[in-house]
């Protein structure tokens, strides 16, 4: 007769699956993302303020004429780590961040990794300071600009009491940033909702920082005659209705603009609307968000302002608007 310990008599009873949750769990990898191509371009296809487009402008022109700025006039004898561009876009949910950074990258003929928190963190201690270095070694081989989204969760201030392993693998993780930020020849591009939250130490090694704001007057009729295109039957002239739509439309963001036209263009082709856009139904559809809108700030509890300002001191957050 065989003797069997007993633990190895429980482990044939047990199900493969159950087993196989006791064995150790493998490191998790780098993210599996890779570049694409961009679908935009900065002079077709997004509508910017005089002052962000001066911005981005001073950008294209330090990448395309990098070897004059350093080279020709010397700039890298004080300025030797200057071969890369990392910027902030920051501003109001809707202004058109993600798409000004996919169309940036349009316009310098470069392709595209775009990654967030969710991408890069892991449960295992360590790992996430290794996807991090893994992204940028990425990009530099796919010679692709990085795009990091909802940036405040990376580049928060760093924790000076530490008391947990969290805590240290917090610290590790944006120490690993630094560094790779530090010596990466490429561009970044980071946006944020709440850019207050960043840490000083990126905020001097970022190159620019570009606010986006709620478009103006201009550039609402410019972002509705973009999104009414031509295919659209319009029941009155075009230019009115541009008119009428850019100032009705004021305190909204160009992502808003758009939702209101995925509202409209199904109403005339219910059994009454006559297969023909009114101006109408583009007024109903901003009735309706807007209304959306009011019923959802009115929906949420109230809070004790108190309680939230202690957790945010906890958690480093002094300010959880960027406005």
């Amino acid at each position: 007769m065989i003797k069997v310990s007993s633990r190895d008599y429980l482990y044939q009873k047990l199900r493969p699956e159950l087993l196989a949750a006791t064995e150790e769990p493998p490191a998790k990898t780098a993210p599996a993302s890779r570049s694409t191509l961009p679908r935009f371009t900065l002079e077709r296809d997004v509508v910017l303020s005089p002052q962000v487009k001066q911005q981005l402008d001073e950008a294209l022109v330090k990448i395309h004429h990098h070897h004059t700025i350093y080279v020709t006039w010397g700039f890298a004898e004080v300025d030797p780590c200057g071969s890369g561009t990392i910027l902030n876009f920051h501003g109001a949910p809707g202004t058109g961040k993600t798409l000004t950074a996919e169309a940036f990258s349009g316009s310098i003929g470069k392709r595209l990794i775009s990654a967030s928190i969710a991408d890069l963190e892991s449960k295992f201690m360590g790992d996430t300071s290794k996807n991090i270095a893994q992204l940028f070694e990425l990009a530099r081989a796919e010679d692709a600009v990085l795009f990091l989204d909802e940036a405040d969760t990376l580049l928060g201030k760093r924790l000076s009491s530490v008391t947990q392993g969290i805590d240290n693998e917090v610290n590790a993780m944006r120490s690993t940033l630094l560094i790779e930020l530090e010596k990466h020849t490429g561009v970044v591009i980071f946006a944020t909702n709440f850019a207050r939250n960043y840490d000083s130490a990126f905020v001097s090694r970022i190159s620019q920082h570009i606010r986006f704001e709620l478009p103006s007057e201009s550039e609402r009729r410019a972002l509705w005659a973009r999104m009414l295109v031509p295919g659209i039957p319009l029941a009155e002239e075009r230019e009115g209705v541009l008119d009428v739509l850019a100032a009705a439309s004021e305190g909204l963001s160009g992502r808003e603009i758009r939702t209101c036209l995925r509202l409209a263009l199904p109403k005339p082709l219910l059994a009454q609307g006559a297969g023909v856009l009114q101006q109408a139904h583009l007024q109903e559809a901003l009735a309706q968000l807007l209304a959306a809108r009011q019923d959802i700030h009115a929906s949420r509890p109230e809070v004790d302002l108190g309680t939230v300002a202690a957790n945010r001191k906890a958690l480093g957050i002094h300010q959880r608007s960027d406005s």
